[in-house]
């Protein structure tokens, strides 16, 4: 246990933002927020700008850059468009609008600030949007979670390197919110992951008991499907990780395990994909692929189903692992290894069942070399692709994929 701890030291050591790192950046967010509530009041909006997000509590990674800002509306403006007045402040800066349930907006000028308008509520009643619970969160972190700063940032950082981190549409991963509410639950980084080593779909965590243990049943089904129920604190009809899939959630769990078993810096390190290693587990096909321009979200989630859509295409050849990279500037690529090197001349073709003789009398007109199993007939014919780089090539030209991206190369 000694030496976890003074391994887990050292990695928050590496993460934890230093003095001049956090009096820098900490003056340039100032300095922003002191701008744009200056052009707020000079427009004589009723608003406030105030720091959210990791910076409000705290928990925001070394070299992390990625500034939440709330501007807080006062319930007098509730029936107008509160997206629209905050973009009449932002004129001073170049920024993207960027829609939504509520539109917010991205400024960028070597920090990157998510300025997300909401309203000034003391109460969920109050809410009308799901943004309006963001500034409520920050305050019950920090009140919750005042002990748990370190553990939050390892959490945040293990997820990066196990790549199961990332609220994104195309990520869905662990966002940092779950990440908190995870950490405070189970009170702290090394008791969370020996809970997760544990889990099974379907967990369900709430923290205030909120459900009595009965959340399954009372929470609405559309936020129950994923392997993780997370009952917001603050928002308790709401599952925190209902966007989680089960193959991030997995990608955690084992991670946790092999941590706990083995502990080590590399569980902390964001590391590039090793395709010379990846060359030895089977066939490798790499295929360069542009997005779509236009909105980080909507591009991203386009370029990952039409990845996800030729990788459960390649079933006969035996996925041994894939995967996908891309810079959010449209330029990113895919990657496939594959057991079978090549497959078999011939493949057997589903038939209708037996019982249905007329349907199996048109079929066998159109396939000769036909026999029956297992009550179904069934004719043997040539395969269409038999080596990986053919089945890749000939699925990147389906409609599905070209409508999804811009280019893709084999």
């Amino acid at each position: 246990m000694v030496r976890v701890s003074v391994l887990l030291r050292e990695v928050l050591a590496g993460i934890e933002p230093k003095k001049d790192e956090r009096a820098r950046t900490l003056d340039a967010v100032n300095d922003f927020l002191r701008r744009l509530n200056a052009e707020l009041k000079a427009k004589k909006i009723q608003a406030v700008a105030v720091l959210g997000g990791s910076y409000a509590k705290d928990t925001w990674l070394s070299g992390d850059y990625d500034v939440d800002v709330f501007v807080k509306f006062d319930l007098s403006q509730k029936d107008r468009d509160i997206s629209g007045l905050l973009e009449r402040a932002l004129a001073k800066w170049p920024f993207e609008r960027i829609h939504g349930s509520r539109d917010y907006f991205w400024v960028r000028n070597g920090i990157k600030y998510e300025i997300v308008p909401v309203l000034d509520v003391k109460k969920s009643s109050d809410a009308q949007n799901v943004t309006d619970f963001s500034p409520l969160h920050v305050s019950w972190v920090n009140t919750k979670g005042k002990a748990f700063k370190g553990d939050i940032r390892l959490v945040k950082k293990f997820c990066k390197a196990a790549k199961c981190y990332g609220a994104e549409s195309y990520i869905r991963g662990f966002s940092g919110h779950v990440a908190d509410i995870l950490v405070i639950y189970y009170k702290g980084f090394l008791p969370l992951l020996r809970a997760a080593v544990k889990w099974k779909p379907k967990v369900v965590l709430d923290y205030n008991n909120a459900f009595r243990g009965k959340a399954l049943l009372m929470l609405n089904e559309s936020k129950t499907q994923g392997p993780l129920v997370l009952v917001d604190p603050v928002q308790p009809n709401r599952n925190a990780a209902a966007a989680l899939t089960e193959d991030n959630f997995e990608r955690f769990v084992k991670a946790a395990q092999r941590f706990l078993k083995a502990p080590s810096l590399r569980f902390f390190e964001e590391k590039e994909v090793d395709f010379a290693r990846l060359s030895k587990k089977g066939v490798l096909v790499r295929v360069k692929v542009d997005s779509v321009e236009g909105k980080e979200d909507v591009a991203g989630t386009k370029f990952v189903r039409a990845f996800e859509f030729v990788r459960d295409r390649l079933g006969d050849f035996q996925v041994v692992d894939a995967g996908w990279l891309w810079d959010r500037r449209q330029k990113g690529e895919w990657w496939f290894v594959l057991k079978a090197a090549r497959l078999p001349e011939l493949m057997d073709w589903p038939g209708p069942p037996v019982k249905l003789s007329d349907a199996v009398n048109d079929f066998r007109r159109v396939y000769a070399d036909t026999f029956v199993r297992q009550g179904r007939v069934f004719a043997r014919v040539k395969r269409p692709v038999r080596t990986p780089s053919d089945a890749v090539r000939q699925l990147i030209k389906e409609k599905y994929v070209l409508e999804r991206v811009q280019r893709v190369v084999l």
